[in-house]
């Protein structure tokens, strides 16, 4: 039986910017997937491009911000980050019926918490969404552990914060690569898509 469920913050409570900011890219003479490319590198891994050192806590947004421009310099591009995100929006596009369900889950019992892959400077402005603290028992945010997603090491720690074993987990994010290492792991999971209906329903199957 599931006791604890672990949620990804943006994609699941918001949804995910990247369309936006591809499409932003587009509009500039980019190629598709270009931006979020340059930007963010690949999703699919932790490696030491400067967005993921951002998310580790290891440099800076404003050193990431130089890296990542001189990046798009050599690509022909030229991309500001504090320019990309000041064009998102506000609220990230809040999902309020996924908040809604999380509430009720804490009502019922269950055990939650976030795995975030995350910027320190973001900190404030995201648990701003939401009530955070009053829905989570822990947040493992990959900038204050010094360790992202789909790095596995960052999935131990978080059932060692809440005391639980994989096979007593459920985990949700929107990436398959992040699904893919809490699976490996034995934690079972959901690839969270726009669909909120079907989001619900599949978390309501898990629980069953």
């Amino acid at each position: 039986m599931v006791e604890t469920i672990f949620f990804d913050f943006g994609g699941v409570f918001t949804y995910s910017p990247f369309t936006t900011i591809d499409e932003l890219g587009v509009a500039r003479g980019a190629a598709a997937g270009q931006f979020t490319e340059i930007i963010f590198g690949s999703y699919h891994a932790d490696d030491d491009h400067p967005w993921h050192q951002l998310e580790r806590g290891e440099i800076s947004m404003e050193d990431a911000r130089q890296s990542i421009l001189l990046r798009s310099r050599d690509a022909g591009l030229e991309i500001d980050l504090y320019e990309v995100f000041g064009a998102l929006p506000r609220d990230g596009g809040v999902r309020n019926r996924l908040i809604e369900k999380v509430a009720s889950l804490k009502e019922a019992g269950f055990h939650l918490a976030i795995i975030t892959n995350n910027v320190r400077e973001f900190s404030d402005g995201w648990r701003s969404l939401m009530p955070v603290d009053e829905l989570f028992e822990e947040v493992i945010d990959s900038s204050f552990e010094g360790v992202r997603k789909p790095n596995p090491a960052i999935f131990e720690l978080a059932l060692q914060r809440m005391n639980t074993r994989p096979e007593s987990s459920l985990f949700l994010d929107d990436y398959p690569s992040n699904v893919a290492a809490a699976e490996a792991l034995g934690i079972r999971s959901i690839l969270v898509d726009t669909d909120d209906d079907r989001v619900i329903s599949e978390i309501d199957s898990c629980l069953a």
